[in-house]
């Protein structure tokens, strides 16, 4: 046990780059797998195009539905491939926090899930008050809070009358909320345990598209300028995406 404060920060030192070391190793341990699985899968992918190319013709109904099946099945592996390669990467993003307006760039954001979901029309609700500052990067935000207004667009796209909230405010004890709040398909609390886990979806894939990697990646995002992201459900349906972000000004 440390006996002095020098030994004290001695052992800080060596545990920060114990720590260091490790997410390092989980990075290129992550980076190697996901690239050297990359080969095979094309090897995969191809062959089985060239057969159906060959044979298709030959094969019967429920012949043909297996190799497409293999054929998507490969593709898929191929897009959680690209995830992982993505998620090893945050490892490497600097955050450089300074004082942030967060109404410019919420409404930013939201023109940006708004465009791309120009065939979902969504009612918006924004109550976000040009005095909020927050002390964080402007580009890590805009990633993280595109993940979170991703899913709140994407879940609302099966409900008649699909409305989403964007609601600031400071915490009584002097942090910044913003509540993304959306009346979707929610989930089941009981799956509550697979949020923020690589692949964790809460839905099958054929209800809803994705890999459910979104929210880990807002929340490895945020955690790099001091902020936090809970999902809940709500009781009449929907979701509740909480950002937590430390104030500018304390």
């Amino acid at each position: 046990m440390p006996t002095s404060e020098h030994e004290l920060q001695q052992r800080i030192q060596q545990l920060e780059a114990e720590l260091n070391a490790s997410r390092a190793e989980l990075q290129e341990f992550t980076y190697t797998v996901s690239h050297d699985l990359r080969a095979p899968l094309r090897h995969l992918v191809s062959f089985a195009r060239l057969l159906e190319e060959e044979a298709g013709a030959q094969l019967t109904g429920e012949s043909a539905d297996f190799l497409r099946t293999i054929t998507a099945s490969a593709d898929q592996m191929g897009h959680m491939l690209d995830a992982l390669t993505a998620l090893s990467r945050l490892v490497g993003v600097q955050a450089e926090p300074e004082p942030l307006a967060l109404a410019p760039l919420v409404n930013d954001c939201l023109l940006e899930a708004e465009s791309s979901s120009a065939d979902h029309p969504v009612v918006v609700n924004v109550q976000v008050h040009d005095s909020l500052e927050v002390l964080a990067d402007a580009a890590i935000v805009r990633q993280a809070l595109a993940q979170v207004l991703g899913n709140a667009f994407k879940f609302t796209g099966k409900v008649a009358d699909p409305v989403i909230a964007l609601i600031a405010r400071e915490t009584p004890d002097g942090a910044i909320e913003l509540r993304v709040e959306d009346n979707g398909a929610g989930f089941n609390p009981a799956m509550q345990g697979k949020l923020f886990k690589v692949f964790g979806r809460l839905h099958p894939a054929k209800q809803f598209p994705g890999l459910g990697v979104g929210l880990l990646t807002a929340q490895r995002l945020l955690a790099k300028v001091g902020a936090t992201i809970r999902l809940l459900p709500k009781d009449e349906g929907g979701a509740i995406a909480t950002l937590t972000f430390v104030p500018a000004k304390k």
